[in-house]
């Protein structure tokens, strides 16, 4: 497999939109930047949590681009790049090569449910191959719980033995950590990253890459002294954990998007961020009450961006 350029703390940043719900783009690269200066090692914009779905794929090139042109480098930024129709995802993965992203984030193509492995091996082929680029990394998408499409161990190795330049990591948001386990088990040297910081240490400790999680949208500093305490040796790392653990757990509790946009609301100072795209709502106030005092109870500290 080819070395990989990706490793620590990756944040699906989230997507600020304005009273028109059109991306607030001025909005979306200062919440990059700050996320990158707070400790992200890397942004991957429009996942799940950027609510990439939502979004075509013209708008996701023109945040793409106006990423990059303020300056941040594509060897830090991973996009999601996976959609339902091939040509889509094709064509967000040539710009991000062209963009000169380290890598992208494909999800399966997740409309169709009960389709093989045979199925999604050639969706994911079909996409490396239109692409034709030598530069192309890919990371697999794993979320069955929302998408109910995923990667079986079979197909992972499957692909990996067909595009071992090319196919080299994965985030594994399963919530599983068996499943994440036996990823790291079955392929040394492929880059496994647990889609939530609560198995972010257990992940490190068995090989993982980092983690890329949604909740470093608004504790990514708190997420990168444990990656740091963990290469350091710090006997510091499991109360970091802990901590980080806590934080995770109490947002989680809430419907996610809506509860990192309440949260990113306050720490840009900036009522943009509350809005999600339909069919996703913003918080409602009451439960946004409940949530701030739930993360004061545990002593979460808000990082603030003004």
């Amino acid at each position: 497999m080819a070395d990989v350029p990706f490793s620590g703390v990756l944040v699906p940043n989230l997507t600020p939109f304005d009273r028109a719900l059109q991306p607030d783009t001025a909005a979306f690269v200062a919440h990059g930047r700050w996320l990158l200066d707070q400790g992200a090692d890397a942004l991957a914009p429009f996942g799940t949590t950027g609510e990439g779905n939502s979004l075509s794929a013209d708008e996701k090139i023109t945040l793409l681009h106006a990423l990059t042109e303020a300056g941040i480098p594509g060897s830090r930024i991973m996009p999601g790049t996976g959609c339902c129709a091939l040509a889509e995802s094709v064509r967000l993965t040539q710009a991000a090569v062209s963009a000169g992203c380290a890598g992208v984030l494909l999800l399966p193509p997740f409309f169709y449910k009960g389709v093989s492995d045979d199925g999604v091996f050639a969706a994911v082929a079909e996409t490396i191959e239109q692409v034709g680029a030598a530069a192309l990394r890919v990371y697999l998408y794993h979320i069955p719980p929302v998408a109910h499409v995923g990667f079986s161990l079979a197909l992972v190795e499957r692909l990996i033995k067909a595009y071992p330049d090319t196919v080299v990591g994965l985030k594994d948001s399963s919530g599983d950590w068996a499943n994440t386990k036996a990823l790291l088990d079955a392929f040394p040297g492929f880059s496994v990253f647990p889609g939530s910081e609560v198995f972010l240490l257990d992940g490190l400790r068995a090989g993982g890459a980092g983690c890329i999680t949604a909740t470093g949208n608004i504790n990514v500093a708190a997420i990168a002294k444990v990656v740091t305490a963990h290469r350091s040796g710090s006997g510091e790392a499991d109360s970091l954990q802990a901590t980080i653990t806590r934080t995770r757990k109490t947002v989680q509790a809430h419907p996610m998007i809506p509860a990192l946009k309440t949260l990113a609301a306050r720490i840009h100072g900036a009522d943009t961020w509350r809005r999600p795209r339909p069919p996703l709502l913003s918080l409602p106030e009451d439960e946004a009450a409940i949530l701030f005092d739930h993360l004061s109870q545990i002593s979460y500290r808000m990082p603030t961006a003004t």
